[in-house]
């Protein structure tokens, strides 16, 4: 689903978070260590965004969104398609990320969690997949 041999310097994160402030301070660090960043407030937007075939290396996605889709779900779906691509999961509710830990190629953030923890999660999956 990605461009080949990914870097932090070409790699492309899509957030998938309905909350602005987060999605805005996450998408500005990732953004000021090099990352592209495309975000979007609810999972059925992200799936668009997916299946549109521009470019995704790490989904990072909240698992409480609004609508019919949640995190979890939405990233069921994008790893029956592509089950190699890297997803950070995130949640204020630790219960959500307990059954999610046995996910390869997963990271997990439990709420709040700072820009910096968000970065260091998405580079940490870069690197352990290349």
């Amino acid at each position: 689903m990605g461009k080949g041999a990914v870097t932090i310097e070409t790699a492309t994160v899509l957030v998938v978070e309905d909350e602005v402030l987060i999605s805005e301070l996450i998408s500005e660090a990732l953004h000021e260590r090099g990352f592209d960043v495309y975000v979007v407030s609810n999972a059925r937007d992200a799936y668009r965004y997916i299946l549109s075939g521009l470019p995704v290396d790490v989904l990072f996605t909240d698992i409480n969104l609004p609508g019919e889709i949640d995190g979890a779900a939405l990233a069921q779906r994008v790893r029956e398609m592509w089950p190699e691509l890297p997803i950070v999961f995130a949640s204020g509710r630790l219960s959500l990320l307990g059954h999610l830990r046995t996910i390869p190629c997963a990271a997990f953030l439990a709420k709040p969690y700072s820009p910096d923890q968000a970065c260091a999660a998405v580079e940490e999956l870069i690197a352990v997949r290349h």
